[in-house]
């Protein structure tokens, strides 16, 4: 075959690529039937590619089973790819230093929709502590990195993110509306520093500060997280001097240097 030919098309793999091309638009979610419609796919076989994805992680559903949403396994394989940049590294490098003088945990996050990913962590070897893992998720308004994360955002940005005014709640703690969100946000781009005490997890407390890139965008946070029954007023106060430190450091060598 000439160099100058088109490749053939192998038909199942396109229309994969074709529902993966649908969620770059303005819904994160589609029932079978739209993206049937939308593709212009007879339904059956579009049930069976939703299967083959839902099952290989690439999509999820909800409880209902009858949404679909991009899965897990495109985020795990954005972890792969993030693990090799300067971002991570720079992060490994400080992170090391942290968790030996902090003794907890220390992760590196970044922003997707409306929740915090966490690409990198520092694991420490306490017997009681928080657990997570590379790609696994929270969501921005109930975690330190993601109130950090919407910070700087615009407030119609954020308004967008919650058209509803009412937030999910997963513990007693979690912040419930927008406008109490819009206030603990006020907080956070004052001090540059953000708290989760118990709102996504109970008894685990966060703290968590900006990564800025050169047009004052914060593209990452750093943020430590403490079983609340180990924090100490010299913790808590050590664990906000590092994470200045670091993000300080990040910022500076991975953006700012470049």
């Amino acid at each position: 075959m000439s160099l100058d030919q088109p490749s053939p098309k192998v038909k199942s793999a396109d229309r994969v690529l074709d529902i993966f091309e649908l969620y770059s638009g303005d819904k994160d979610s589609y029932t079978l039937t739209e993206i049937a419609k939308s593709l212009n796919m007879p339904a059956s076989s579009t049930y069976q590619l939703l299967q083959n994805m839902l099952s290989r992680g690439y999509l999820e559903s909800d409880s209902t089973g009858k949404n679909f949403r991009l899965g897990y396994k495109l985020f795990e394989i954005r972890v792969q790819h993030r693990k090799s940049t300067s971002l991570t590294a720079e992060f490994f490098h400080i992170a090391g230093k942290m968790a030996e003088q902090l003794k907890e945990v220390i992760l590196l996050g970044v922003r997707s929709e409306d929740k915090v990913v966490y690409i990198a962590e520092k694991q420490i070897a306490q017997p009681f502590r928080f657990s997570t893992s590379l790609g696994s998720v929270l969501p921005l308004h109930a975690s330190a990195s993601g109130k950090i994360l919407l910070s700087r955002l615009p407030e119609e940005e954020i308004d967008a993110l919650y058209p509803k005014k009412k937030l999910k709640t997963f513990t007693s703690k979690t912040i419930s509306t927008v406008d109490a969100l819009k206030e603990e946000l006020a907080k956070v781009r004052e001090e540059q520093i953000a708290y989760n005490y118990g709102e996504s997890v109970e008894g685990v407390h966060c703290m968590g500060g900006p990564i800025y890139d050169m047009e004052g965008n914060v593209v990452a946070s750093v943020s430590v997280s403490i079983p609340a029954i180990r924090i100490t007023d010299e913790l808590w106060e050590n664990t906000r001097f590092w994470i200045k430190k670091a993000c300080t450091e990040i910022s500076n060598k991975v953006y700012l240097q470049n």
